[in-house]
C-alpha cells in the first residue's frame, strides 16, 4: 500500500459509521493488525496479553481515526496508542510474566543475535534459547524503559520516530535508551558470563571433542 493510498483511506475514515468508514477502516487494519501484535508483544512479553492490548488499541483506534490529524506518521500515532493500551493492560491485569508463549521471530532484530553463516543445529538451539533469555530480560526494564527499547531495536525505530511515537523529547528519548542500556548491561552480564563458561563449550571444542 502506497503513502497515497493510505492517505486516501484515512481521509474516508473521517466519516464515521459510513459504508465508506468500515470498508476503509477495515483495509487499514489488514495493514497494521500483524504490526500491532508484534509491538504489543515485545511489550507484555505475552501472547495473551498481546492479543488483548491489540484488540484494544483497535478499540481505540475504532474510536478516534477520525480525529487523526494528518500532521504525523499515521503509523507513529497508531503506535502511540499500542503503547499506551499495552502498559495500561499490564497496570490492569499485574502480568508480570519472564518467559513468552511464543516462540520469538528474531529475524531482523538487532538483539536476536542472529548469525546465519552457523548451521549447527546445536548452536540454533543455543541462540534461540539465548534470545528468549533476551527477551525475557527486556521484560525486567521499567515500563518506560521497556518501550524504548522495543522501538528502538525491535522495530528499528529512529530517535526521531520514538520521539514522535512516544510524544518526548529527542533527549528524553536518548535518556531512556542509555539507562536501559546500563539496566539491561546488569541483566545480562551474568547470563553472557554463564553461556561463555558454561559446560557445553564453544563449537570448536565441541568439534575437537567428536574428532
Amino acid at each position: 500500500m502506497s503513502p497515497d493510498q493510505e492517505r486516501d483511506l484515512l481521509e474516508r475514515c473521517q466519516v464515521v459509521g459510513s459504508q465508506d468508514f468500515e470498508e476503509a477502516f477495515g483495509a487499514i487494519y489488514r495493514k497494521y493488525k500483524d504490526r500491532v501484535y508484534s509491538l504489543a508483544y515485545r511489550i507484555t512479553g505475552s501472547h495473551t496479553d498481546a492479543l488483548d492490548a491489540a484488540q484494544e488499541a483497535f478499540v481505540l483506534l475504532y474510536q478516534y481515526i477520525s480525529s487523526f490529524q494528518f500532521d504525523s506518521k499515521f503509523s507513529s500515532w497508531l503506535y502511540r496508542l499500542v503503547v499506551n493500551a499495552s502498559i495500561d493492560h499490564l497496570r490492569r491485569t499485574k502480568s508480570r510474566r519472564r518467559k513468552a508463549e511464543l516462540p520469538l521471530d528474531a529475524s531482523g532484530d538487532a538483539l536476536a543475535l542472529r548469525d546465519d553463516s552457523v548451521d549447527d543445529p546445536s548452536d540454533a538451539a543455543g541462540r534461540s534459547e539465548m534470545a528468549d533469555r533476551i527477551q525475557a530480560c527486556i521484560q525486567r526494564l521499567s515500563p518506560k524503559l521497556r518501550v524504548v527499547t522495543v522501538l528502538r531495536y525491535q522495530q528499528n525505530q529512529s530517535y526521531e520516530e520514538i520521539a514522535e511515537t512516544l510524544g518526548i523529547s529527542l533527549g528524553t528519548v536518548k535518556s531512556r535508551l542509555s539507562r536501559a542500556h546500563l539496566a539491561l548491561g546488569e541483566i545480562l552480564r551474568p547470563i553472557l558470563e554463564r553461556a561463555e563458561h558454561g559446560p557445553a563449550g564453544s563449537r570448536e571444542e565441541r568439534q575437537e571433542e567428536s574428532a
